[in-house]
């Protein structure tokens, strides 16, 4: 029986979670780099052997196709600012997180931050939970902790959605 928003909130990521696993477990390490369109996101290695996210400060139109090594960058991104935010630090800056440079270690930094997280979202009180957060809109908002917590959950099942349907193409057209 769920008798707190924690509760409810803990209970939806591990659903969120779950799901994720069906995905994540299943991904080889050409899906990671596969370009489903001509019009695509994806990480790139740079000169200095870090591996970057293509990017636009404005969101292009049409929409590039983002890979699954685009959406698992994506995903650290958010996912630490959010915790960063959370636990009061001052987040990295977008072009300061890289992408690991191999699947593998894109799925054990995932797994990573969910437990970074579930630190996060465990030690939350009822009282905390109200408390005022700035992460991923604007300050005035008036928007709490309860509501980045529920948006952590949103996000995640979105971004694991985009990979499992990037996967099922990547399958299918191999088939």
């Amino acid at each position: 029986m769920l008798t707190s928003r924690r509760d409810l909130l803990r209970w939806q990521f591990d659903l969120t979670w779950s799901l994720a696993g069906i995905h994540l477990d299943a991904l080889t390490h050409g899906d990671f780099l596969w370009e489903p369109a001509e019009l695509v996101w994806t990480v790139r290695p740079e000169a200095d052997g870090m591996w970057r996210p293509d990017w636009a400060d404005t969101e292009p139109d049409p929409l590039p196709v983002p890979t699954i090594g685009w959406l698992t960058w994506h995903i650290e991104w958010w996912w630490s600012t959010a915790i960063d935010h959370a636990e009061g630090r001052p987040p990295s800056a977008r072009d300061q997180v890289p992408w690991p440079g191999s699947g593998a270690a894109a799925i054990a930094g995932l797994h990573n931050l969910r437990e970074r997280w579930l630190r996060v979202l465990d030690g939350l009180t009822e009282v905390e939970l109200d408390r005022a957060a700035t992460y991923p809109w604007p300050a005035d908002a008036g928007l709490t902790l309860a509501h980045l917590a529920g948006w952590v959950n949103a996000e995640l099942m979105k971004n694991i959605a985009e990979i499992g349907h990037l996967r099922m193409l990547r399958a299918a057209s191999l088939a």
